[in-house]
């Protein structure tokens, strides 16, 4: 089927859609991300490894704020693709990367924590923190540089829209190392720390109303992480499949506006980010301090069982001794 005269842009109405959901996120996403920023920077005396990670995710998220508004007036003036466009979209599409990149990096930060408190607090540093989180911008940088170097955008008229029906090789090579897989390890992580966190709640019951909310938050992290993103890569793994079959007009115009709203949906991860991580970075700072402190007294029972008095002699009767299994 010769698709070449399908015009696949966003239908007019959306611009207006567009504007009505990004004013919002705009201004609520700045105002929660510019104190997140001011907080971390200012307000707190220790550095650590989530405040590093926060620090840049919340820059993430005020650059990717700031292309936003031209996304919007693109649909409006109808920016071409030139230079300036290509800048911009990069521009969008590091910052996204770069806040899927460090979301994941915290899940997998905080699954470290709670599954191996003693191995973390000898292996983890604000300053490992600060050598990962500047080697995921160097990488996601390079990269998106590289894709639009190699992307072909002759057939595209207008800038942050494709409106050509060629499949993008290029751009399903750049989702599933951009988003799916990172989405299997956060969610392995979440589940992991999950069942890591009920298991102490029901070995100690004291801790047990500060790893409940743990539990909540990491939960309702996950699914927050989820609802905002998985349409989005979904509708462009769609996008692909039908360009490559080569579908009629009308399938490619409906996931194409499928896209164009679940992108303003994962935008609002932006303001959510800000939320949700001043919560997991406080509830786990105090759940994993008492599964460490709990780990870190049966480690010292078991050395002093080992090699306390009775360690290496007879009990009164002369027998061995019996020996503690760790």
């Amino acid at each position: 089927m010769n698709l070449s005269s399908c015009n696949i842009t966003a239908y007019e109405s959306f611009s207006l859609v567009q504007l009505c959901l990004y004013v919002p996120v705009l201004v609520l996403g700045i105002l929660l991300n510019v104190l997140a920023l001011w907080v971390f920077c200012s307000k707190l005396a220790e550095w650590t490894e989530t405040r590093v990670y926060m620090v840049n995710l919340a820059v993430a998220d005020c650059l990717l704020l700031f292309t936003l508004p031209f996304k919007t007036l693109s649909q409006f003036q109808k920016m071409k693709v030139d230079g300036w466009c290509l800048v911009l979209e990069g521009g969008y599409f590091i910052n996204r990367l770069m806040s899927i990149g460090i979301i994941t990096i915290v899940a997998g930060d905080r699954y470290f924590a709670i599954k191996y408190p003693l191995k973390a607090k000898a292996l983890r540093s604000p300053l490992k923190a600060a050598f990962i989180s500047v080697f995921l911008w160097i990488v996601i940088i390079c990269v998106i540089s590289l894709i639009k170097k190699l992307e072909d955008r002759a057939q595209d008229d207008l800038c942050f829209e494709k409106s050509s029906v060629k499949p993008s090789v290029i751009t399903l090579c750049a989702i599933i190392p951009g988003f799916f897989i990172p989405l299997v390890i956060l969610s392995y992580c979440s589940i992991q720390v999950i069942a890591e966190l009920r298991r102490k709640k029901n070995e100690n019951c004291h801790n047990e109303k500060s790893v409940r909310k743990a539990v909540y938050i990491v939960s309702a992290n996950m699914a927050v992480f989820i609802v905002c993103f998985l349409p989005l890569y979904l509708g462009h793994l769609l996008r692909f499949i039908v360009d490559s079959i080569s579908s009629n007009c009308s399938a490619i115009q409906n996931i194409n506006n499928f896209v164009h709203f679940a992108s303003v949906l994962a935008n609002t991860n932006c303001c959510l980010d800000a939320i949700c991580y001043y919560f997991v970075n406080k509830e786990f700072k105090e759940a994993s301090s008492k599964l460490a402190k709990s780990k870190s007294e049966a480690n010292e029972e078991a050395e002093i069982q080992l090699t306390g008095p009775r360690a290496g002699l007879g009990d009164s009767h002369g027998s061995l001794p019996t020996p503690t299994i760790l």
